[in-house]
């Protein structure tokens, strides 16, 4: 998977790829982030947290006790070079719009970061 660009905000995530089978790799990356996630929460006994993602957790889901990630995904067809700089610029701007930071570069879970050759926490594709 080629990573475009990225945003990790505090209840969701926007993210920019390109794939032979993007839906693969987009069910891999949620499957291993939840899990981890997960662990991670009781090992540090976050009851609180772990009680929500039961509680949200889909009903059909019989196979699991909590849902970190919403089901699907809103993937969309980036055409041409325009389309991907306008999509980036939209999720660049998610934290700036929320009141977390007044520019997209002082977010540092964002690849507006790397379009800013500005030191990164990811390494990003930059080049279309």
């Amino acid at each position: 998977m080629t990573l475009l660009g990225y945003v990790v905000l505090d209840n969701h995530i926007h993210f920019i790829a390109a794939s032979k089978n993007l839906a693969k790799e987009v069910g891999d990356f949620k499957s291993y982030t939840a899990r981890r996630i997960i662990d991670l929460l009781q090992e540090r006994r976050v009851h609180t947290l772990l009680d929500g993602l039961e509680y949200h957790r889909s009903p059909h889901k019989t196979d699991r006790t909590f849902q970190l990630w919403q089901e699907g995904s809103h993937a969309k067809i980036i055409q041409d070079e325009a389309i991907l700089r306008q999509k980036l610029e939209y999720i660049h701007a998610n934290p700036v719009k929320r009141g977390f930071v007044d520019e997209p570069v002082h977010w540092r879970y964002s690849s507006a970061r790397n379009y800013a050759k500005v030191e990164s926490l990811l390494e990003v594709t930059t080049e279309c």
